[in-house]
């Protein structure tokens, strides 16, 4: 009986580790390996909106928190914009790994991703909900991402 649990076990620990993890794990384990609690970035977010004149955004965050958003003449970003809410959305790493998974997990008919090979994050995603129709993409990138402190 004591051969046959070992033997349960091993063949259980084998299919975990056979189990391949996946991209976003990857990097998104790398993104928290890397403990980056003070940062800045651009973002620019791409889609039919009306705010693709505020492109790209810089954004500074620490613990887990954004310090400043501003557009890319360096007015701030006020909370009663109504663009703000769809800033907020990707206004952290961990908000945008957040939106990623949900769009990944979710039902759009393709999302193409593209991770920075040294801390993770994603630098380009592109997601196309419904491939047959038009307008309803939406890309991100970032970029000039640096550590502070």
């Amino acid at each position: 009986m004591k051969k046959f649990l070992y033997l349960i076990l091993a063949l259980t620990l084998a299919a975990c580790s056979a189990v391949p993890q996946s991209e976003f794990d990857e990097n998104i384990a790398k993104w928290r390996d890397a403990s980056i609690s003070h940062y800045r970035y651009q973002l620019f977010i791409g889609c039919f909106c009306p705010f693709a004149e505020d492109m790209p955004l810089t954004i500074e965050v620490k613990d887990g928190e954004v310090v400043s958003m501003t557009r890319f003449d360096g007015t701030p970003i006020d909370p009663a914009d109504p663009a703000y809410e769809t800033y907020r959305l990707y206004s952290t790493m961990d908000r945008l790994f957040l939106e990623l998974e949900a769009e990944l997990n979710g039902e759009a008919d393709e999302v193409l991703v593209t991770y920075d090979p040294l801390f993770g994050f994603p630098v380009s995603i592109a997601i196309d909900r419904i491939k047959e129709a038009v307008d309803d993409e939406l890309s991100l990138q970032v970029s000039n991402f640096e550590m502070l402190e």
